[in-house]
């Protein structure tokens, strides 16, 4: 198992930020006295157990890795001294190029936990520019605590993939939206509707993580099968289905673009 160190997360008071140190605290990745996060407005109350601290530098002083939880329209107001740390970043837009230069780091990572890492399913790509060869070791260490990682060979991956996984669950819940207005124009109950639309996106979840099998044999399987799953789908890809799906990725990733791209 690898030892990633003491761990401080700047903006530990977030949102995202939380998740992760409750991941990371909860599946015992670090202790509890080895996390210190930071906050802007008032200590949070909460059960984490971790140091807490106002003052960014004195975080960087106690931590061998950095975690950079911040909004990108927050990152100039962040002024630490990096050198010789692993930066992590989990900002979208916000370049390792840039980090560097802000940081004084030449250990710098960019990463994309969703909204699921506080209950460990997560997907988290990151990509890493850095001359030691464990930090990639303790990065996927750490973000494995918050669900399944990947190591991706592009910074640009990132970007793409703060339109695609970073959105977590709110392409599955639009789908269960519609799903859910569908069965409602029909008579169903809205309460009985938003349970079923909801079970079909978790149970869907599940099996698909416990067969194994890819996307792509599950629907060919239905499609195989000829009834009525089958009938749904055809029609659904003749109604567009995957090129709603393709102009909705365009549109965010052009998005998480502009971020990376804004002064």
């Amino acid at each position: 198992m690898v030892d990633i160190g003491r761990v401080g997360i700047i903006g530990g008071s977030g949102w995202l930020g939380t998740a992760i140190a409750k991941a990371l605290v909860g599946s015992g990745t670090v202790g509890s006295e080895r996390l210190t996060c930071s906050f802007r407005s008032g200590r949070p109350e909460n059960s984490l157990g971790c140091h807490w601290t106002s003052d960014n530098t004195q975080l960087v002083n106690n931590s061998d890795v950095i975690v950079l939880s911040v909004r990108p329209n927050d990152w100039n107001a962040v002024d630490i001294d990096a050198a010789g740390k692993l930066v992590v970043s989990v900002m979208a837009g916000v370049t390792i190029k840039d980090i560097k230069q802000r940081t004084g780091s030449n250990r710098v990572a960019r990463a994309l936990p969703n909204a699921a890492a506080e209950l460990g399913y997560s997907y988290t790509p990151f990509f890493i520019d850095s001359p030691e060869p464990g930090d990639s070791d303790t990065i996927a260490r750490l973000f494995r605590s918050c669900g399944v990682v990947d190591a991706v060979s592009q910074e640009e991956h990132i970007d793409y993939f703060t339109a695609m996984s970073g959105s977590g669950a709110a392409f599955p819940a639009l789908l269960a939206e519609a799903m859910m207005n569908h069965a409602v124009a029909r008579g169903v109950s809205p309460d009985v509707a938003r349970r079923a639309a909801q079970q079909v996106i978790i149970g869907a979840g599940r099996l698909q993580e416990f067969n194994g099998a890819s996307p792509s044999e599950t629907v060919k399987s239905f499609v195989d099968y000829k009834g009525t799953t089958a009938a749904g789908i055809i029609a659904m890809r003749q109604g567009g289905f995957d090129a709603a799906v393709d102009t909705g990725l365009d549109a965010a990733y052009r998005k998480a673009k502009a971020l990376s791209t804004t002064p």
